[in-house]
């Protein structure tokens, strides 16, 4: 009969995505893995993983296992975590998701303070406006701008954002100067794509205390929000964009917010994570110096 080691085992693939990164999770080799998961697969008479020559993916029956087993692993591992020191000096391999404009621009130099203060943290950071699947994709974390669809995740609030429009001096002169969002009708738009669902994004904006979201007629689209700044700078039209993205064009001058007066109320940005039970010391570390 398979062990607690194998439903260890087990777990901890189903969460890093693969057996070699849940060997170096455990410190043993992915053989080791491997076989402790067909251990447990052919005790329990069930497929648990999809295998690939490249990555293994969890079937129906793993996933409903792996939340089953979730919970208890967690436990074991707090009380392996106490009896280690949790305050031990935060160390190994933290996996985390970013947006790619916002990952660039704000998380990446507070990834550096954050190995700057614990030297034993090793960073394995992926880019992309798609909302990850911290589970499938053995994630520790991630962050997240705007609502979130996953309620069992854990999120914790560190930055807001504010989406404004914005146009070059040589466009606003040529074209005017919109007043209000109806005027938009009257203005060469580029709009951008949502990550998931490819859709055109709405713009939102704020009109007698009431949010209202509007989708200009575009004359081009874009799927890249620093492409949708670049192309608003050299006057190609008017964008709708985070104020972070369009930062430093603004401070350049090369474009001018638009239409202030009527900015939707800001986003929040959280970092996410699976579980308040089961936080790593170097998933702490990461925490505290995104919400400082």
């Amino acid at each position: 009969m398979a062990g607690l080691q194998a439903f260890v085992a087990f777990s901890e693939a189903a969460r890093r995505g693969g057996f070699a990164g849940a060997a170096r999770e455990l410190g043993v080799s992915p053989s080791a893995v491997a076989k402790n998961v067909a251990r447990l697969e052919a005790d329990l008479g069930l497929r648990l993983f999809h295998r690939t020559t490249r990555k293994v993916a969890l079937t129906s029956e793993g996933r409903e296992l792996y939340e089953r087993c979730r919970r208890i692993v967690e436990e074991i591992d707090a009380l392996r975590d106490e009896a280690a020191g949790a305050r031990a000096e935060p160390g190994g391999t933290l996996r985390l998701n970013v947006p790619i404009t916002f990952g660039k621009r704000v998380v990446v130099p507070r990834l550096a303070e954050l190995v700057r203060r614990h030297p034993g943290i090793m960073l394995d950071v992926s880019f992309s406006d798609r909302y990850a699947d911290i589970v499938s994709e053995g994630l520790d974390a991630a962050i997240r701008v705007g609502p979130l669809a996953d309620s069992t995740l854990v999120a914790r609030p560190f930055a807001r954002h504010v989406m404004i429009v914005c146009a070059a001096p040589d466009y606003l002169r040529e074209l005017g100067v919109p007043r209000s969002p109806d005027a938009l009708a009257k203005h060469r738009c580029l709009v951008s794509r949502m990550p998931t669902s490819k859709r055109l994004r709405p713009w939102t904006f704020t009109r007698d205390g009431q949010r209202v979201d509007m989708e200009p007629q575009p004359i081009a689209v874009f799927d890249d929000g620093e492409a949708i700044v670049e192309a608003a700078a050299v006057s190609m039209g008017l964008a709708q964009v985070p104020d972070y993205m369009a930062a430093d064009a603004l401070n350049r001058g090369r474009l001018v917010e638009v239409l202030k007066r009527h900015r939707p109320p800001p986003a929040q940005i959280v970092i996410v994570y699976p579980s308040a039970r089961r936080v790593t010391p170097r998933l702490k570390a990461l925490v505290d110096v995104l919400t400082e």
